[in-house]
């Protein structure tokens, strides 16, 4: 009885057992299926947005467009997110070991989700006692691929769940390491910084490949907080997360103890550390002006899907003709000559305030000077803003008056100061300005691009969007246009002599001056009167070839602005840019053929397809020997003329034409310097043409531009790895050397007079 007792309660207990078994086998089995179906749902869509493979292979991400020089310099990028992507490769091992030991130490045995990790965090939760998340790097990845909107306590699971989907399909279609360069381009790095290669360049100014263990170290430890571990604004707590960091590639033995011990004691140098702003750096009016090219052209060109290129968010590279080195020369040579020495004979120019009470404007009444500051408050952004608050004309003109804190530009740094914003604008007002452009004459390639002295504080562009008179740099339009139409040579002798245009409209009669005597009533070669830029013949050569003629000619060789046909355009009135003075000008050593300036060889998408690809747009304006003509005139202003001291002050014994201009009052100084490789345009001058130097002595031309550009080119001539020539112009077939020597040509006709020689004697040359 007993027995049977024992074995029934044996039978009923392993009965008991054999339902848990089946039930923890049951939940077992329903908990994988019901895992199964979840992950299907998910991954199906059903629960809420999943991304699709596509959009696997290319997630929406803010990605800067980069801007990069000819010689692959990266010049600066457009963006809302300051994010660029590199690929594995570009990341240096010190970044992969940092982030692996610190993040996700199982990264390369998991497949998306650590399970033990996930076990830590449940016992941690369990226990009170948690000892690090269980999130790995591929989740990272996935979350910051398609973050968090902002959800509920079920929606967060339901996300989570959709995380650990994602991080298995991105294990199943990508490589660890392609994970890896994912996960880092797309944290972000505080200081509007996003991405590893961004945050090298600003907190490094490294490449990600060229960062050092410490270096590596503190930034996988940014990751954490940003903000809270910013080496910069808080460098002790960045230290402490850099050796904890350390501390971890020890444990996980991608260091020893000595290397950890020696490492920790690194200083953490911050002196690299630059925040990206598009107002400073190499080429900032350049940039700002290719923005609105590149706006313009993300309008009329479509992605695969139909829309628009989005220039701040598309990630496109902009491939530029400029060269980073020559742009760097063209700056540098701004900042000696005009922050060293023409503004500051500028300032003491005018320094005396009881005689020139309204300085720096010359003659003009104290309404006149009142008319031009209250335009310049107008344009101010302080106006702008008081404006839109609906604020009264009275109340925005007492804030103008009122003193208060501010810095201002100098040659020599900012200076906090205190003055009212109507003395700031005319502080503002006696600074000099500059635009220079530099071109290949027969790529139309632009190598430098400089559109004023300091784009932080002065934004207004000098190369494409001002127009300023040109002075006598426009001459050498009618020089080439008595050349092609008439015949004339360099060496052909015209009449030094006044020429009077009668006006229409019962307009009085118009005489040119010269500014000297110098010859005057005398036969004068075109080389002479070019070189010295004389205006009785440039007057007698429109005379001849008419204003139209002279317009039509420069038309070809790319002048768009408008300008009457009137015999004034012989001395400079018309008001054209930079621009268009230089991609002109080149045409000359082009052998006549004008070459459109471009700015642009290609652009390409974010996979670094071509997306378009530009070339200049040739123009036959000139035929090659009126081309060579105009060059032979030009270098005679440069070896004896108005250009000479590049020869006396600057001891350049290159081959070089040129051609100087001043306007009216001095209120423009132009320079135009042509080598058969590199075409380069200056013009100088203030904001406002009743401000200028009281002298010709200082604010010609050859004082004012000149020194630009031959400090420019001296460095350009210098770095040997330009190969720019510093040989002779080519010359046409059927010429030789001696073809326009004015002087020999001279000397053997009056060998001719006097029967020293005879006629059939003398080499026939073109006259």
């Amino acid at each position: 009885m007993a027995k049977e007792k024992e074995a029934k309660k044996i039978k009923k207990s392993n009965s008991g057992v054999n339902r848990i078994i089946k039930f923890l086998w049951i939940s077992f089995i329903g908990g994988l299926v019901f895992v199964v179906i979840l992950f299907n749902a998910i991954s199906a869509g059903w629960l809420g947005f999943m991304p699709s493979f596509a959009e696997l292979e290319n997630p929406k991400s803010n990605l800067a467009s980069e801007i990069y020089s000819a010689d692959q310099v990266l010049l600066g990028k457009y963006y809302i997110e300051n994010r660029s992507n590199i690929h594995f490769n570009e990341l240096s091992h010190y970044l992969v070991e940092a982030l692996v030991a610190t993040e996700d130490a199982r990264f390369y045995e998991h497949s998306g989700i650590d399970l033990r990790a996930l076990a830590r965090v449940l016992k941690g939760v369990v226990t009170g006692n948690r000892a690090g998340g269980g999130s790995t790097v591929t989740q990272q990845l996935a979350k910051n691929l398609f973050p968090r909107e902002k959800l509920s306590k079920i929606e967060l699971v339901s996300q989570k769940f959709k995380e650990w989907v994602i991080a298995v399909k991105l294990e199943y279609n990508y490589t660890k390491n392609e994970i890896i360069a994912m996960y880092l381009n797309t944290v972000t790095f505080g200081s509007n910084t996003f991405g590893i290669k961004t945050a090298s360049k600003t907190y490094f100014a490294k490449l990600p490949s060229e960062l050092n263990r410490e270096e590596a170290s503190m930034l996988v430890g940014m990751l954490k907080a940003p903000s809270y571990y910013n080496p910069v604004r808080n460098h002790d707590r960045a230290l402490n997360r850099r050796e904890v960091v350390l501390s971890q590639q020890k444990n996980y033995n991608y260091i020893t103890e000595q290397e950890y011990d020696s490492l920790r004691q690194t200083p953490l140098d911050m002196s690299k550390y630059k925040r990206a702003d598009h107002k400073v750096g190499l080429a900032t009016y350049f940039r700002e002006f290719l923005r609105g090219r590149m706006k313009e052209w993300c309008k009329n060109n479509q992605k695969a899907d139909g829309e628009p290129y989005n220039l701040y968010r598309d990630g496109l590279k902009i491939y530029t003709t400029i060269d980073s080195r020559m742009q760097q020369y063209a700056e540098e040579a701004v900042d000696e000559h005009l922050g060293k020495d023409l503004q500051p004979a500028f300032f003491k120019h005018w320094k005396n305030k009881k005689r020139f009470p309204n300085a720096p404007f010359y003659r003009l009444t104290k309404k006149e000077k009142k008319r031009i500051m209250i335009s310049g408050m107008k344009r101010s952004s302080r106006y702008y803003w008081m404006n839109v608050r609906n604020e009264s004309m009275d109340s925005i003109e007492a804030a103008f008056n009122r003193p208060a804190k501010m810095s201002v530009f100098s040659w020599n740094g900012d200076i906090d100061t205190v003055m009212t914003p109507m003395d700031s604008i005319l502080y503002y007002k006696t600074f000099l300005q500059t635009g220079v452009m530099s071109v290949e004459p027969h790529t139309g390639y632009v190598r430098a691009y400089v559109g004023g002295i300091d784009y932080y504080h002065f934004q207004y562009d000098h190369v494409t969007k001002g127009k300023r008179q040109v002075g006598s740099t426009f001459k050498p339009f009618v020089y080439a246009s008595a050349m092609q139409e008439i015949g004339y040579s360099p060496c052909t002798e015209v009449p030094n002599v006044p020429v009077t245009f009668q006006m229409p409209d019962g307009q009085p009669a118009y005489t040119p001056k010269n500014s000297g005597d110098d010859r005057e009533g005398e036969m004068v070669t075109l080389q002479w009167a070019l070189a010295n830029s004389v205006n009785y013949v440039s007057a007698f050569l429109i005379n001849r070839v008419k204003p139209a003629k002279v317009i039509e000619v420069a038309r070809k060789m790319g002048v768009t602005s408008d300008m009457q046909a009137v015999p004034a355009i012989c001395l400079g009135t018309p008001s054209l840019s930079v621009y268009e003075m230089v991609g002109a000008t080149a045409t000359y050593p082009n052998k006549g053929v004008y070459q459109k300036p471009i700015f642009i060889t290609r652009i390409e998408d974010k996979n670094g397809n071509v997306i378009e690809t530009f070339n200049s747009n040739a123009t036959d304006a000139l035929d090659e020997v009126t081309s060579y003509k105009m060059l032979s005139l030009m270098e005679g202003v440069v070896k004896y003329g108005t250009g000479i001291r590049l020869r006396t002050k600057y001891k350049m014994r290159q081959h070089i034409a040129g051609k100087t201009g001043t306007t009216d009052n001095n209120s423009d100084g132009w320079f135009m310097g042509l080598t058969p490789d590199l075409v380069t345009g200056v013009w100088v001058g203030a904001e406002d043409r009743s401000v200028h130097f009281r002298s010709t002595h200082l604010g010609q031309g050859a004082n004012m531009a000149l020194p630009i550009w031959a400090l420019y080119m001296k460095r350009v001539y210098a770095d040997t790895t330009l190969n720019i020539s510093q040989e002779a112009f080519e010359m046409p077939e059927g010429f030789d050397k001696d073809t326009y020597d004015c002087d020999a040509i001279k000397e053997q006709q009056e060998k001719i007079k006097s029967g020293t020689i005879e006629e059939d004697e003398f080499e026939e040359l073109d006259l």
